[in-house]
């Protein structure tokens, strides 16, 4: 489960910032997670759950912002939500070579105190 190494990373990024703004307790953590990240929202969430003990996150939210896929199609010149397998265009049927969103893994912010 990569999910747990992601998770430490995140942690250990929201309180090197956190510390940075002179914070002793992290509330929540928000993340953005896209749908071709490769992560697994619930894995995630069960990693947080190990991960934060003892730290200044012992007792934070964890919210996960799911991204869809968003491709752009250069025939149709429009955006639309791919499912996640295939970027082919809904209207003309055309790969879409441009994927604009779903590739997320990201601290999106922080509550701190």
């Amino acid at each position: 489960m990569h999910e747990v190494g992601i998770m430490q990373a995140a942690l250990e990024q929201a309180i090197a910032s956190a510390q940075a703004d002179q914070a002793t307790r992290i509330h929540v953590i928000r993340l953005r997670v896209g749908a071709l990240s490769g992560v697994v929202p619930e894995a995630l969430e069960f990693a947080f759950t190990v991960v934060r003990a003892g730290t200044m996150a012992a007792e934070a939210i964890l919210e996960i912002e799911s991204v869809p896929m968003r491709c752009w199609c250069p025939r149709c010149a429009d955006e639309f939500t791919g499912d996640g397998l295939s970027t082919l265009c809904p209207r003309c049927h055309s790969p879409s070579p441009d994927i604009r969103a779903g590739r997320e893994l990201e601290v999106a912010s922080l509550e701190v105190s």
